[in-house]
């Protein structure tokens, strides 16, 4: 068995950031990927990820305590994850939250390693990183042009660069960046096309110092890790597959609902945030396809796009709700890969196998 040492893969760099294996783990909101989760992988030599969407118990709260309850939610995980592990710790934040701008300054004063954003595009990001504060900037991209409109937009503005970049292709789990019909079609792009051409326009806008171009979006096997790497990517992130082991931060229905399902229970719904989002069926997601939700009105607006008044169903109630094995009031996200799991296993044991099937990849007996 190749341990970390063996060096199969190569070693992704960010910055004065060393990782190895090349794997970012994706930031799992509602509630998913916390500090237990995020501290573990980082113990392997990966980056461990906290999303930082609604961590807070803010339900109970009046309104105006979100930001701040959420805020120190997130402080809160970091300084966890940061006791459990001495590893590279990241943090996801999405555009979309009407809070983005306080979960940014929190993960900045808290000296996360990374802040990995998408769910709409980061301008304003750099904005509020001071001189001495070293975090890396990441956006989530699903095409070149996104790439480089936000780099173009970074240089002009903040005079700096991404320090790296993670393209999500369709295969991904939750919110998508494509179009509704064109994911339900499929007829969106392929991850393989989009990172080709994400790495070429990387070197266009920087070709003397490199920018780490991260493959995200149905990387479930080592042979995937290789392949992405093949065509120019400098590592992957993974979530889907993270889900399944033991230190993942949710409860063990959450987790079994990977186990027990096929490939035909995975769907398409339309979010509250106004992009597809890919799920595993159950009777709870029958019922947001026929309009058959209840408790539609939210006090909170989490989201930049939300109207409490006229939605649905309240995203980040029925996730946390999932996070928390009520999945008769709540859903699973899940990657297109998620009814590949088989096993609930240590982060430990999951890393090293993703470095051996890497191996029988690129040393074949």
């Amino acid at each position: 068995m190749k341990t970390k040492e063996h060096k199969v893969l190569p070693t992704l760099r960010i910055g004065d950031l060393e990782i190895y294996p090349p794997i970012i783990q994706g930031g799992m909101g509602v509630r998913v990927s916390r500090s237990g989760l995020a501290s573990a992988v980082a113990n392997t030599g990966c980056v461990g990820v906290i999303a930082s969407v609604c961590l807070g118990d803010f339900e109970h709260l009046p309104p105006s305590k979100f930001v701040e309850v959420n805020q120190q939610a997130l402080r809160d995980e970091i300084r966890k994850a940061r006791k459990l592990s001495n590893g590279i710790i990241g943090v996801n934040i999405m555009v979309a939250l009407t809070n983005y701008n306080s979960l940014v300054i929190a993960s900045l004063e808290e000296g996360a390693d990374l802040i990995i954003s998408g769910a709409g595009l980061p301008f304003e990001l750099p904005k509020f990183v001071t001189p001495s504060q070293k975090t890396k900037l990441i956006p989530i991209v699903s095409s070149a042009r996104a790439f480089n409109v936000i780099a173009q937009r970074w240089l002009r503005r903040y005079n700096r660069l991404p320090d790296a970049v993670v393209v999500e292709g369709p295969m991904a789990g939750g919110h998508l960046g494509f179009a509704f019909d064109d994911v339900i079609a499929g007829t969106t792009p392929k991850l393989e096309d989009i990172i080709v051409d994400v790495v070429a326009a990387a070197k266009a806008i920087s070709p003397e110092k490199l920018i780490p171009v991260i493959a995200a979006g149905g990387v479930f096997y080592g042979a995937d890790i290789v392949k992405f790497i093949n065509l120019g990517a400098s590592g992957v992130q993974m979530a889907t597959r993270f889900v399944c082991t033991d230190e993942c931060d949710v409860d063990d229905n959450f987790k079994q609902m990977y186990l027990r399902s096929t490939k035909d229970d995975i769907t398409i719904v339309r979010s509250p945030v106004g992009m597809p989002g890919r799920v595993f069926r159950n009777e709870f997601v029958d019922k947001v396809k026929h309009g058959d939700t209840a408790e539609k009105y939210c006090t909170f607006k989490c989201l930049k796009t939300c109207n409490p008044k006229a939605i649905p169903y309240c995203i980040s109630k029925v996730l946390s709700n999932a996070a928390a094995g009520n999945l008769d009031a709540g859903f699973v996200f899940t990657g297109a890969n998620g009814w590949r799991c088989n096993e609930i296993i240590p982060v430990k044991t999951l890393v090293q196998k993703l470095i051996d099937e890497a191996d029988v990849v690129l040393n074949p007996a």
